[in-house]
């Protein structure tokens, strides 16, 4: 891996880097452009990312229909409210433990597809990292969701996007992010997920996910991409770092890449925010997690379980009493 751009906060908009570099090369002889096509286009060939559905309309119209119904989002008790310290999942475990297959994802024989959708299933849910950009030249407004994206901060409010490699050029997210450093970020909610899924097609260069979707664009303060004014909740943020994973890329296939952003404005839909503007209400917000495959899943339930200090712990249990007595103990 190695460190491809950081940016400062010092630096004026639109010169927080240099113009995106490619993947392949700008200027290439007509042997090596037939070269690039024809890897671009075997790389294609043997991706498996993105297969094409048939039949699902019909598998569809078989299903019962979704609750629109915004019912309150139940809270219950947690899992197992008896639990108590070193008893792991108690009264809950399993008869038989349970045996684990080791996996290699480097192996020779592995299709790098089935890392995807092991990945994919076994790490979820996951939130929906709904970007809107801007190309460098200002000409073209992107609009497109995100499988891996995760908030990783608050103090300063951070984020990251992975943007995975595939065949041919890099996304025009990814792009952009390079070109402009600026971005928003906007949450998904149940109602929203048809046109933030239709924003994901593989529309050529220059043609606006905007007007794919249907989504309106609202105002931003420090940034020039537009928010969604759909969205509860949108992040004006700014890009602090890149990386590019240059030893995994493959013939026909763009670089990998991770994006640091950094938050520079909250937005918030009025009536889902409390007075202090700390908390947004789940009912209102509906989030959207993304599952295996095709699958996504909706809030109906919650609990809660809240964080235990140990001072406040140990002295009335018996198994952390022990602890603390056997050994120093770090701070956190």
């Amino acid at each position: 891996m190695t460190l491809v751009k950081t940016f400062s906060r010092l630096f004026p908009r639109r010169q927080l880097i240099s113009p995106a570099r490619s993947s392949f090369p700008t200027r290439m002889n007509s042997s090596s452009s037939s070269s690039s096509s024809a890897a671009t286009a075997q790389a294609q060939t043997n991706y498996k990312i993105v297969e094409k559905v048939t039949d699902f309309e019909k598998v569809q119209s078989q299903r019962p229909d979704f609750d629109h119904s915004n019912t309150p989002i139940q809270v219950t008790k947690s899992p197992n409210p008896d639990w108590q310290y070193g008893s792991g999942l108690g009264k809950h475990a399993p008869a038989t433990p349970k045996t684990h297959t080791e996996i290699d994802p480097y192996a020779a024989d592995r299709p790098m597809v089935n890392n995807y959708r092991l990945l994919v299933s076994g790490i979820a849910p996951r939130p929906v990292g709904f970007l809107s950009t801007v190309s460098g030249d200002g000409a073209t407004k992107n609009l497109s969701p995100f499988s891996y994206f995760q908030v990783i901060d608050h103090d300063p409010p951070m984020f990251i996007v992975g943007f995975s490699s595939r065949p041919g050029r890099e996304k025009d997210t990814y792009r952009n992010l390079k070109e402009t450093g600026e971005c928003v970020i906007n949450s998904v909610s149940e109602n929203m997920i048809e046109a933030v899924n239709a924003s994901s097609i593989d529309a050529p260069y220059g043609v606006s996910e905007w007007e794919v979707s249907g989504l309106h664009e609202a105002a931003t303060t420090t940034v020039t991409p537009s928010r969604v004014e759909e969205s509860v909740f949108s992040i004006e943020g700014k890009v602090v770092d890149i990386k590019e994973f240059t030893d995994h890329v493959k013939p026909g296939m763009s670089l990998a890449g991770v994006v640091l952003i950094k938050a520079t404005r909250f937005w918030v839909q009025e009536d889902a925010v409390n007075a202090d503007l700390s908390h947004i209400d789940l009912d209102k917000l509906r989030p959207v997690g993304q599952l295996g495959g095709m699958s996504y899943g909706r809030v109906t339930s919650t609990f809660e379980v809240p964080r235990r200090r140990w001072d406040d712990e140990h002295p009335k249990s018996e198994v952390l009493s022990k602890l603390e007595g056997s050994k120093p103990r770090s701070s956190q």
